[in-house]
């Protein structure tokens, strides 16, 4: 068919039917991962309920590193009280859909109201730090952090908002027509509890975080992000609006950890202030380094890792630990964490870019 084409004609031709079976091998591997994704929880409710939980996790971790990812992977500004956020976004709903004040809105009006909370405390924190960079900025961003979970934890006194240390409890679950998402559903005579029906509402909001991401970061906002991350005098001569770019970063991320917050707080019924600390955000910001900064695949890689790679050392470390010496030697939590601090060390030493980086930030590395 192609035999009577000019050769450009030819090359052209060619290029577009490799474009399509290309294409054709995407759909299909997207097809089978979606079918892989529909069937993991009964996959992993073999193995037992609580692994159903930790892909939940799993998957709000997913939201809060994609959103992580705007921030620090995108614009390429390092925030260490990302956590905040998130904190923000789980005590919105916490107080007001919960028997602590009596008051019982709805958690899906909640959820929106709280992403739009965060996402203006996102812009407030921006303001006062656009001129900063780096370590000054980590160390504003982490105190940012640290003021919120702190008011929190004092938000009990004189008048009592967010009940200090002790939490809030009973906050309720999602609902969707009439039908309680704690509830759980029946299915071929077998009662899967709540968290099966929390998974297929998580895992839809990753996707839609995935599209959101997708189109911003080949956008013309997009492009101003990595702009400002490369260089920002030079991004300011070419005429990008650094302020207004950089409190956009800060509120899109910000929103993001709102929307998981929210989420977790109806998810999990009960929050306290130890669920916002430090090392949470430290957590995040890992899994965003970890997978690969700019890279979507790589920090949904690596927030899949670091949430499931410590349960399942859980599991093997102490039965291991009683096989050799008939009885627990060393605190398996103890292991894990000395684990996660040598992988990150090798990690940084032999694969700094990540697992997955986007191809700008693999050149960087390796431009030899």
């Amino acid at each position: 068919m192609t035999e009577n084409l000019a050769p450009e004609s030819q090359h052209v031709a060619s290029y577009t039917m490799t474009s399509k079976s290309l294409t054709a091998k995407q759909k299909s591997a997207f097809a089978l991962l979606g079918i892989c994704l529909l069937l993991l929880p009964f996959a992993l409710g073999l193995m037992g309920p609580s692994w159903v939980r930790t892909a939940d996790y799993a998957l709000l971790y997913c939201m809060l590193a994609l959103g992580l990812n705007i921030v620090v992977g995108y614009a390429g500004l390092l925030d260490l009280g990302y956590i905040a956020f998130y904190a923000l976004g789980a005590y919105m709903v916490a107080v007001l859909a919960s028997p602590h004040l009596n008051i019982h809105v709805s958690p899906w009006l909640l959820i929106p109201i709280g992403a739009g909370f965060a996402g203006l405390a996102g812009a407030i924190l921006g303001a006062p730090t656009l001129k900063l960079r780096g370590d000054y900025l980590a160390i504003v961003t982490l105190g940012f952090g640290e003021i919120v979970r702190l008011f929190m934890q004092n938000l009990d006194r004189p008048i009592n908002i967010t009940n200090g240390t002790q939490g809030i409890s009973g906050i309720d679950n999602l609902s969707f027509f009439g039908h309680d998402f704690g509830s759980g559903f029946d299915l071929f005579g077998q009662h899967f509890n709540g968290s099966y029906l929390y998974y297929y509402l998580f895992l839809v909001l990753v996707l839609i975080v995935i599209g959101i991401c997708m189109r911003l970061e080949n956008s013309r906002i997009g492009r101003a992000w990595v702009a400002i991350r490369e260089d920002e005098l030079a991004a300011k001569a070419m005429g990008i609006n650094v302020r207004n770019i950089k409190l956009l970063a800060f509120a899109m991320g910000a929103s993001f950890g709102g929307v998981a917050g929210g989420m977790f707080a109806s998810f999990q019924g009960f929050i306290d202030p130890t669920s916002f600390s430090l090392m949470e955000s430290i957590m995040v910001l890992c899994m965003v380094v970890l997978g690969g900064m700019g890279n979507i695949a790589g920090v949904i890689l690596g927030a899949v890792l670091l949430t499931l790679t410590p349960e399942i050392l859980r599991e093997v470390i102490r039965p291991l630990q009683e096989a050799l010496f008939g009885h627990q030697v060393v605190d398996p939590d103890n292991v894990r964490m000395l684990i996660f601090g040598v992988a990150l060390v090798a990690m940084m030493l032999f694969r700094p870019e990540g697992l997955l980086p986007s191809r700008r930030r693999k050149e960087e590395f390796h431009h030899d």
